[in-house]
């Protein structure tokens, strides 16, 4: 079993009057660390797919809880964003049976957000699992051997069953995006039209590392801009992708409000436009590298509980930067190469703007990079 940077995080967490709730994309590992976690507790596995539990749990009161609970010191309710009252259910457990740790998971920050945030305000710890880290997957399996494979896990990414079987990958990957990737986009606000969904992904999947411009992505899959925005939105709450805007202080010529979208796996990635082709044999290498080290750092931003905020720079006149970090007054500006004997130039108008600490992450040094952030 590959371990989790969540486990001592979340561990620290329990038992201290607040229910714990885990969410990020499915199949990433949830229950997996849950189950865990609890492995040694007397504990009570609740599944929201389950239509009983839903039915159980969606009328409710304090004392049939007391009675479905009993002396079981740890309630886990699995995808709990499908049972209806689950906010009051999980409130309930909270305030009124106090020696019982909650736990819940779900796989789409929409639903959570909506059915919980309101009901647990100051109740609860969040934590977002996101596929493997390059740190667990090192840590796993040892330096040399992951530096090694670094080449696969740019084709095909980092989710756990993936991992698991080295030989069946590109079917695995596949059926996982077939099955699972857009099943809570879809379920989503009554969202019927799956092939736009997937037309709208396959073309974002082609746009990593470049600026999204709503209304071209519009006239190309035969929606309006609105529309567009709306479903990207639906695909970032569902843990499908996630986005970058444009780093600016209103300084003259800076594009002020621009949007990259990367995935947070670059397996999804590669599965929705059919390309697994070795890195030997792709045009798109530097596009594959950049989302690889810009969702490692997003998993170590999150799991670090800091607060960083995530940018990209570009102009008018094109010149550009892949990546800033601001913290606090602090500016840190990223260009990213594969090829490490490529000759880097940033910006001088950005560093005339900007005092910002400079930095190109290739093959040879990219380690620091993707690692906790831990100051």
């Amino acid at each position: 079993m590959i371990s989790r940077q969540l486990f001592l995080p979340i561990n620290r967490r329990f038992y201290t009057g607040k229910a714990i709730i885990l969410t990020g994309p499915r199949q990433v590992g949830k229950t997996t660390l849950i189950r865990e976690l609890i492995a040694k507790e007397d504990f009570l596995f609740l599944d929201g797919d389950d239509i009983t539990v839903r039915n159980l749990l969606s009328d409710i009161n304090t004392e049939r809880l007391r009675l479905l609970i009993g002396n079981k010191k740890i309630v886990f309710i699995d995808e709990s964003q499908r049972i209806e009252n689950i906010g009051l259910a999980s409130k309930i457990i909270v305030d009124q049976i106090k020696t019982t740790q909650l736990i819940l998971s779900g796989s789409s920050s929409f639903d959570i957000n909506e059915k919980l945030s309101e009901s647990l305000t100051g109740r609860k710890w969040t934590f977002n699992l996101w596929p493997i880290s390059w740190v667990e997957w090192m840590n796993y399996k040892g330096y040399v051997t992951a530096e090694q494979s670094i080449e696969s896990r740019l084709i095909y990414g980092f989710y756990p069953d993936v991992l698991n079987h080295p030989n069946d990958q590109e079917t695995i990957i596949s059926e996982l995006v077939s099955s699972y990737l857009f099943k809570d986009v879809i379920a989503y606000d009554k969202i019927r039209k799956s092939n736009t969904i997937l037309k709208l992904v396959q073309a974002l999947a082609y746009q990593v590392g470049s600026e999204v411009n709503y209304s071209e992505l519009a006239k190309l899959i035969g929606l309006d801009a609105k529309t567009v925005a709306y479903y990207i939105d639906i695909l970032e709450k569902a843990f499908v992708v996630f986005s970058l805007k444009s780093f600016s202080n209103n300084h003259r010529n800076e594009i002020k409000k621009g949007m990259k979208i990367y995935f947070f796996d670059n397996g999804i990635r590669n599965a929705i436009i059919g390309n697994f082709n070795d890195v030997s044999n792709r045009t798109d290498v530097g596009t594959l590298w950049e989302n690889f080290l810009i969702s490692e750092r997003y998993k170590q931003i999150s799991y670090s509980k800091k607060i960083i905020q995530s940018y990209f720079w570009r102009n008018t006149q094109q010149q550009e930067i892949d990546y800033i970090e601001q913290r606090g007054d602090k500016i840190k500006a990223y260009e990213f190469k594969w090829n490490p004997n490529k000759k880097v130039k940033f910006s001088t108008t950005f560093t005339k703007i900007y005092p910002a600490e400079t930095r190109v992450i290739s093959r040879d040094n990219f380690l620091d990079f993707v690692s906790p952030i831990v100051t």
